[in-house]
């Protein structure tokens, strides 16, 4: 399988990297560019190649676009990607919590599972892990920075046109 990256530029104070694979499929949304050529050391960069994922990012940071029609293909454990799967279950607009998707997925008793799974989505904001927050309505750890996550939960809440509630699913 051959891998391509490149850069994407965001109105979020970062820039992002993604890779696809020869078929266009999205192996990896990094929220920090830092160290990108790195992480996959044969991937060939190409703008080319990702230009439908940065076509799809920018009509999101522009509020034209609320889902990905990206086809995935994320690499981890089983039950990580059930977590995955059930993240792109969160509307849009909205937050849930760790437990809330444990119970989700048929293990009620799963949260701090669940969490190491959602720290560990290698799809980030495509595969949206910054909609899950503590059960007490805190932000909670979010590999692209705290000030990130409030970012994006508060530019999803105006596009949504809803009140910016850290707790509404």
């Amino acid at each position: 399988m051959t891998l391509f990256w490149d850069l994407i530029e965001s109105p979020f104070a970062t820039t992002f990297a993604a890779w696809v694979d020869d078929e266009g499929r999205l192996v990896r949304f990094n929220l920090n560019a830092k160290g990108a050529a790195r992480w996959f050391k044969d991937a060939e960069r190409n703008s080319r190649k990702l230009a439908d994922v940065r076509r799809q990012v920018n009509e999101y940071a522009k509020g034209k676009r609320r889902d990905f029609d990206f086809e995935l293909l994320p690499e981890g454990p089983d039950f990580n990607k059930r977590v995955w799967k059930a993240l792109l279950d969160i509307p849009f607009g909205a937050t849930t919590y760790y437990g809330a998707i444990a119970k989700k997925i048929g293990h009620p008793e799963a949260a701090r599972a669940v969490g190491a799974a959602n720290g560990a989505n290698p799809i980030s904001l495509i595969v949206p892990c910054h909609r899950v927050i503590g059960k007490d309505g805190s932000l909670t750890g979010y590999g692209g920075s705290l000030p990130l996550k409030r970012r994006l939960l508060e530019h999803e809440a105006k596009v949504a046109g809803t009140r910016f509630d850290l707790l509404s699913v």
